[in-house]
């Protein structure tokens, strides 16, 4: 079945870096377009970033030039690259694919998510 576990979120200080990483499993994922969400309490989940299958990248407004989607196709692996964090980035990210080739199931599969705190 298809997986998304995500890891490397914490807390860091305002201005600093984090890079977060998204293994998966249980469909071919070169292929597919991997996302990254965020969401804080009483929002709506927010697109952070998009790399498609060929590495296209696509990024919210809020994190242009700052982050930077990344993927390592050998290892099954999507990077959230996260520079000059601000307290506005807190959020809990969240890795996500949609209708993923050679999955038995379609439809959209989200990881577990990680906390990313930023302090000022």
């Amino acid at each position: 079945q298809v997986q998304l576990v995500e890891s490397g979120g914490g807390l860091v200080q305002a201005g600093g870096s984090l890079r977060l990483s998204c293994l998966a499993s249980g469909f071919i994922f070169s292929v597919n377009s991997m996302n990254w969400y965020r969401q804080t309490p009483g929002k709506e989940r927010e697109l952070v970033a998009v790399i498609s299958g060929d590495r296209t990248t696509n990024y919210g407004d809020a994190v242009k030039g700052r982050f930077t989607i990344s993927r390592d196709n050998a290892k099954k692996t999507v990077y959230l690259q996260m520079n000059s964090l601000k307290p506005e980035d807190t959020a809990v990210y969240y890795c996500n694919t949609r209708n993923p080739f050679g999955a038995l199931i379609k439809g959209e599969y989200w990881g577990q998510g990680t906390q990313v705190i930023v302090s000022s």
